[in-house]
């Protein structure tokens, strides 16, 4: 049995909602990658305090008594997160599983799916911002650069789509 998903134009105009509620209460846009950064950042001063406090790019996080983990994209991501588990709860699709095409194992949908996420991280630290972050928020303000980045990120997926069809098809 099919699970029914949320109707899109619904579902993008919650998004909108809660992207002007997060600029109207936070003064801050929606943004997801930038919460990675500040996790790493908690993790370093974690297992060597020393070193991130000499370190000229560690120590700016932790100025003024400053926690990473208490930053806005910190706490966004984490409620990212929960809400992406209540979804799966109410919705019924909550479980363990990986989908795929039926034509290729397990492990290999695992590491095209790591790959991917590795390079789609590493391009939104080259791009200063990621699909909510540069794209959504970008947009909403008017931004030619937030544009850019739906463009590009539209015209990279559909071309790359072309490319690794085989993996799900």
């Amino acid at each position: 049995m099919r699970k029914k998903y949320m109707n899109p134009y619904l579902a993008g105009v919650l998004l909108g909602l809660v992207l002007l509620s997060a600029m109207f209460f936070s003064g801050r846009g929606l943004g997801a990658s930038g919460g990675l950064k500040y996790a790493v950042v908690a993790a370093v001063e974690t297992v060597n305090h020393q070193h991130a406090m000499e370190s000229p790019y560690y120590s700016k996080y932790f100025e003024d008594g400053k926690n990473p983990l208490k930053s806005w994209l910190a706490l966004e991501v984490l409620g990212m997160f929960l809400g992406g588990f209540i979804s799966g709860a109410i919705s019924g699709r909550l479980k363990f599983k990986i989908e795929k095409s039926p034509k290729i194992s397990n492990g290999k949908r695992l590491l095209f799916a790591f790959l991917g996420g590795v390079f789609f991280v590493y391009g939104a630290q080259l791009a200063r911002g990621c699909t909510s972050g540069a794209a959504l928020s970008g947009m909403a303000v008017l931004s030619v650069a937030g544009f850019i980045t739906m463009i590009g990120i539209f015209g990279s997926a559909f071309l790359f789509a072309w490319f690794f069809r085989k993996l799900w098809i």
